[in-house]
């Protein structure tokens, strides 16, 4: 099945900077075929999993969290970028390829306890998820598993989380970054 997701990324050579392969996820978004593929695998992986709510990464673990949370019927909860969450928010400053940013979450929208589905499109080298995982756990919430559609696996991201005892999962990975 991941040959068949990734066979819906573009490779764009050079982008954002010089030396960078993007995998671009808009041909799996745009496709009707690809997008219910990739959702239909993730949410297969958890239906029967005691998951409470599932945490997306701006932007595009929106798209992918909000699908995978309607169809195992439980709430979703944004982590965003600084500054676009009203109310009491936590925040993190964290490192990522091209250099670094702050995300944040609301401080109410996940119990202590919570079994936290964390999901995003991609993992590179780990710092945009790293920072959502702690968000998660400095409200009380526990990370089931770390999950995206792709993982790019020298970066060391999915290492990275792991290391820190957090379960990763990844519809199809690419070598090289």
């Amino acid at each position: 099945m991941s040959s068949s997701i990734s066979s819906f990324v573009r490779t764009i050579p050079d982008y954002p900077k010089p030396g960078i392969l993007f995998r671009d996820v808009t041909g799996l978004l745009e496709d009707p075929r690809g997008l219910r593929m990739a959702v239909d695998l993730i949410v297969q992986r958890y239906i029967d999993r005691s998951i409470d709510v599932v945490a997306g990464i701006e932007a595009r673990g929106f798209i992918f969290g909000t699908a995978v949370a309607y169809e195992l019927g439980v709430g979703f909860v944004p982590i965003r970028k600084a500054g676009k969450l009203p109310g009491d928010v936590i925040g993190i400053d964290y490192e990522l390829e091209y250099g670094s940013d702050r995300m944040e979450m609301r401080v109410d929208s996940i119990r202590s306890g919570a079994e936290v589905l964390l999901i995003d499109d991609l993992i590179a080298t780990g710092g945009t998820a790293e920072a959502g995982v702690e968000l998660i756990e400095q409200v009380g919430g526990h990370v089931h598993e770390a999950c995206f559609v792709i993982d790019l696996p020298d970066l060391g991201g999915a290492d990275k989380l792991r290391t820190r005892g957090c379960e990763v999962f990844a519809l199809c990975d690419f070598p090289g970054h």
